[in-house]
């Protein structure tokens, strides 16, 4: 697929604004809603001691992703999979913050040999077990994904799911991201803004589901969903919401902010709503202040996130 200017454009937007909301978002995750006239900064600190700019682990999770689609390796291959579950597991070593669910399933594939499928077994067996592995860790690094296959939406539906299960096997987290990458690989080809373009994909009882989900966060408040937006509902739900009641020739920095308002988990929700905001607007519309204090794992900035999608809708060519 050849890509207009204006479309590459929104292509790397998905990536980098990925990155902003995440590093807006840092320094006030787990604190309660602010006011509408609070400012909202990268201010750094956070759960991580992050510094002013730099990401947390949904932007470090999803580079992963990124670095192998990069290659034009196909990543619904196992092989594929094997090298993002390793370069996980290689970063969560030193990583300053990862969510809970997310380390039980890499430390526990690691004592049987990390790969994919291990991974994915261990996220089974805790489903199983538990009942409880809905949480918002594979929507918050799913953008890449949708990068990837923006010439193959019957792949990017099956992929999207399957990376979701190497740590989060619940339905709700699958059918999250089959929604948010289909809606983010429409807004790339077309510019438009739409979360409800995937609902085909979901079985007919699922689809009634989420449009529910999509009308309460529509009537809602980012706020409104703080009190579980760990849960990837919420999340989602917290993000559609932040994109939804804002409006403006500078939309994708009042809906970032306006994520990071609404308290709770402000990193994810906020790099889930920039995944979206960014395929819609593109990189030229990510704030200049914020593309300059850009930064983290593995040592990138804002121009290496650039590179990596490039590399992705090249399918592993060199960049334009």
């Amino acid at each position: 697929m050849e890509l207009s200017a204006a479309q590459r454009d929104r292509a790397r937007g998905a990536l980098l604004a990925t990155a902003a909301g995440d590093a807006l978002g840092a320094g006030y995750e787990f604190d309660g809603p602010r006011g509408p006239g609070e400012p909202v900064d990268m201010i750094g600190g956070g759960l991580g001691a992050f510094t002013p700019g730099e990401w947390t682990d949904d932007t470090s999770m999803a580079i992963a992703i990124a670095e192998v689609a990069a290659t034009g390796a196909d990543l619904a291959s196992e092989a594929a999979q094997d090298v993002v579950v390793a370069r996980w597991f290689q970063w969560s070593k030193d990583a300053k913050d990862i969510g809970v669910q997310t380390r039980a399933v890499l430390s526990a594939a690691a004592r049987r040999g990390i790969g994919a499928r291990s991974a994915r077994a261990e996220s089974e067996a805790l489903h199983r077990s538990s009942g409880r592995t809905a949480g918002n860790g594979s929507l918050m690094r799913t953008a890449p994904v949708a990068l990837a296959y923006l010439d193959d939406e019957t792949g990017l539906v099956a992929t999207a799911r399957v990376i979701s299960e190497l740590t989060h096997f619940d339905p709700d987290a699958g059918d999250a991201c089959v929604l948010w990458c289909a809606a983010i690989r429409h807004a790339v080809l077309t510019g438009e803004l739409d979360a409800r373009v995937g609902l085909g994909h979901l079985d007919a009882e699922r689809r009634q589901v989420w449009e529910q989900r999509l009308d309460e966060a529509e009537q809602s408040e980012p706020r409104d969903f703080t009190h579980n937006n760990g849960w990837v509902v919420a999340a989602l739900q917290g993000a559609w919401s932040a994109i939804t009641t804002t409006a403006g020739p500078d939309h994708l920095r009042l809906a970032l902010e306006a994520g990071v308002r609404g308290g709770g988990d402000t990193d994810t929700v906020a790099a889930i709503a920039g995944g979206l905001l960014g395929a819609v607007y593109g990189a030229s519309a990510v704030p200049a202040q914020w593309r300059t204090l850009l930064s983290g794992w593995p040592g990138l900035a804002a121009a290496d996130l650039i590179e990596l999608a490039d590399n992705i809708i090249d399918h592993g060519a060199p960049g334009r």
